[in-house]
């Protein structure tokens, strides 16, 4: 799968959520979603495009790949893990848990999140 920056896998999960509920994905509702400039986002969908995970056209809907679908519901996992474990294993309130998730899902190795997955499965 490729590698991409935290900032693409932003983007990638963006435009993974936002067809799953939409069910169409449109420049402007990422831009929306992230709270960031139509000019980033441009920018980041023609490096998503580049690395396979979805289909771009400028003035069109975005489409998601195979492979995009994959890499999008890595991170997802990475962040629901971390922010399970933040919020029902530590306590950590709810908003605080989402916001050290977002962070920390792009770099967590993916051993300590298998680790962090059987200490949930185990407390829970």
């Amino acid at each position: 799968m490729a590698q991409i920056s935290s900032s693409l896998e932003d983007y990638i999960e963006a435009v993974y959520t936002i067809y799953n509920k939409e069910k169409k994905v449109k420049a402007i509702d990422v831009s929306r979603r992230l709270n960031v400039s139509r000019a980033s986002v441009t920018e980041a969908l023609q490096k998503l495009e580049q690395s396979g995970l979805i289909n771009y056209g400028r003035y069109g809907t975005i489409s998601i790949t195979d492979e995009g679908v994959k890499k999008a519901k890595e991170v997802i996992k990475k962040h629901e893990t971390l922010s399970v474990f933040f919020e029902k294993v530590l306590g950590v309130n709810h908003n605080l848990a989402e916001e050290a998730a977002c962070k920390i899902e792009h770099i967590i190795d993916d051993e300590i999140l298998n680790k962090l997955e059987q200490h949930i499965k185990n407390c829970i």
